[in-house]
């Protein structure tokens, strides 16, 4: 698909925070005195990837110039991207689009879409769009995270809730490695859509509200969605270790069912859920 200025620049930068990850040693190179940036140099990264370094230049830079598939693969390679981060840097180049991005326009969840989370209880459940609004949960998932689906005037929204709600920093135990990951899960979804007007007006806001995410964001980490293993804290039976499980609606590949169960061993006052 066609690259728009935006989203050469935000390439560009994907590219550079990627490059200054990279050290010299990881790559076989010779340490050569001091460097002033971290990382390898561009001309070092194109030599490796087999490329012209003025052209790699003017990727960085932003300029309207086209990347072959074998370019961004050299690039992946030679940055040691995981197959997320090589998903993300081919969406940005303009060389993918997945399906369902064709619309910014959000379809409205089906009723008996929305009735799965209600049918899941017991468990905490809820789905997501690709900005994390909530659009239906469950009781339990009401329970498990307080205040989310409480907010005024405005969508219930899990990142907005991660970084601006307080509450949110007391029931995640592992509240910053759970929210780096969340941001990061949002670059990527960010990165599919990038004329979606959503993303920008939540980035901001969170920016605008939150520290870390005006520390992070400029890193440029990306991840995909997926299921695993979070510790929360509720009141009388302390600290819980949850797994968690992602369903990816097929209609809306954007759109997520997430499903909590409780592992039954808890710290604090013990007991099981």
């Amino acid at each position: 698909m066609p690259q728009g200025p935006e989203q050469r620049r935000e390439l560009g930068a994907f590219l550079r925070s990627r490059r200054e990850r990279v050290s010299p040693d990881e790559v076989g190179l010779p340490l050569t005195g001091r460097r002033r940036t971290p990382g390898l140099r561009r001309e070092e990264l194109a030599l490796l990837a087999g490329i012209s370094a003025t052209w790699y230049t003017y990727l960085e830079q932003g300029r309207d110039i086209r990347a072959s598939d074998q370019v961004l693969d050299a690039l992946a390679r030679t940055l040691r991207l995981d197959q997320g981060e090589h998903d993300h840097l081919r969406r940005l180049a303009g060389h993918a689009r997945p399906a369902g991005a064709e619309t910014e326009v959000p379809a409205p969840l089906p009723s008996e879409v929305a009735a799965v989370p209600r049918l899941l209880q017991p468990q905490p459940a809820y789905i997501i769009d690709g900005t994390y609004d909530v659009l239906s949960h469950n009781r339990a998932a009401e329970e498990l995270f307080p205040h989310l689906t409480e907010a005024p005037g405005t969508p219930s929204n899990f990142a907005r809730w991660t970084f601006l709600d307080p509450a949110a920093r007391d029931v995640v135990v592992d509240w910053e490695a759970e929210a780096r990951g969340l941001l990061a899960r949002l670059r990527t979804l960010a990165g599919r859509h990038p004329d979606d007007p959503r993303y920008r007006a939540l980035v901001d806001e969170l920016k605008a509200g939150s520290k870390e995410v005006r520390a992070w964001w400029p890193r440029y980490d990306v991840q995909v969605r997926h299921g695993g293993r979070k510790r929360l804290r509720r009141p009388g039976p302390g600290v819980t270790e949850y797994a968690y499980t992602a369903f990816h609606l097929a209609e809306q590949p954007d759109h997520t069912l997430v499903i909590y169960v409780a592992d039954g061993a808890s710290e604090g006052n013990g007991g099981a859920l």
